[in-house]
């Protein structure tokens, strides 16, 4: 039992490590964000057909779901969007770190959907946020525009896993990532081909590009999710929560690496980062531990 909760942790820090690694391959890829996420979320899209052919699984949503899925596939289209744009213009250290701000509009976001209220502390640790992001926008003002885009994408991420948290309820997970992700694919062709980007010259991308593309699709989306799904199982909410907020952590390191000076910022920028990132932590610690409280005391009153 031990030995199989410890392959399941590997597994989750292998799955955070290739998120982490999304930024480093969107630094990397030479084409704009746009087709880059069509080309992403295309390519996603048919390894996760092919994993349900396999699988023998159906492909079968009603309407109504398909409805949810098209406007869900179209808010995670534009949030990579906005993402792989925020990494052009800055880096890979300041997308991630202003990206950590999820947890901050998920705070304001969530209340709407699951009609409750918004709880002063979540209200204090914004602010901490926001007091974090106020010192990287004042000490690394040449990277405004990237900052602005990935708080943009950071909204909609955080809009895209509230309402999912209200489709897993009724729908298979690799259901819900098929249709977004063809959604979204969809989406994007529709706008490229009214802009008339379509052409041979458009399809006709490096070696490299390719290759990339490949580890982005396959290995860092279409695996990534499934194998994020199977590892929930298996792990308390608390161990995968603390692990998933390395994923900034992983991706600065390993773009020190790779890119070198490009990815070396001030100090500031740095005190800026970790009040954000320690600021999600703790958010995170102290929802886990509510949550436990919570169902602490539902066995106390059920056992009465």
């Amino acid at each position: 039992m031990q030995e199989s909760k410890l392959k399941h942790y590997l597994l989750l820090h292998l799955i955070v490590f290739i998120w982490g690694f999304t930024a480093i391959l969107g630094a990397l890829i030479s084409i704009d964000a746009i087709p880059l996420v069509f080309f992403r979320m295309g390519l996603a899209s048919i390894f996760i057909a092919f994993y349900f052919l396999l699988r023998k699984k159906s492909f079968l949503v009603d309407k109504r779901a398909l409805v949810k899925f098209l406007f869900t596939g179209i808010i995670i289209a534009t949030h990579w969007i906005f993402f792989f744009k925020a990494i052009k213009v800055s880096n890979v250290s300041v997308a991630l770190v202003t990206m950590s701000t999820g947890a901050f509009f998920t705070s304001l976001i969530e209340p709407i959907f699951f009609k409750r209220s918004i709880k002063s502390l979540e209200i204090i640790l914004g602010l901490l946020v926001i007091l974090g992001l106020y010192i990287i926008f004042n000490f690394e003002s040449q990277y405004k525009l990237g900052i602005i885009y990935a708080l943009i994408s950071s909204f909609l991420g955080s809009l895209f896993a509230v309402l999912n948290g209200l489709f897993i309820k009724k729908h298979d997970a690799n259901r819900i990532s098929f249709y977004q992700l063809l959604f979204g694919t969809l989406f994007v062709a529709v706008y490229l081909f009214f802009n008339q980007s379509f052409s041979v010259a458009f399809f006709n991308l490096p070696k490299s590009d390719w290759i990339y593309l490949f580890i982005l699709s396959s290995v860092c989306t279409a695996y990534a999710f499934i194998a994020s799904v199977k590892v929930m199982k298996y792990l308390s909410p608390y161990t995968v929560m603390l692990t998933i907020n390395l994923e900034p952590i992983y991706a600065i390191i390993l773009a020190l690496f790779i890119f070198g000076d490009k990815e070396k910022m001030n100090p500031e920028f740095y005190l800026g980062a970790c009040i954000v990132l320690g600021v999600v932590l703790l958010n995170g610690i102290i929802k886990n531990k509510t949550t436990l409280k919570q169902k602490f005391l539902q066995k106390v009153k059920s056992k009465k």
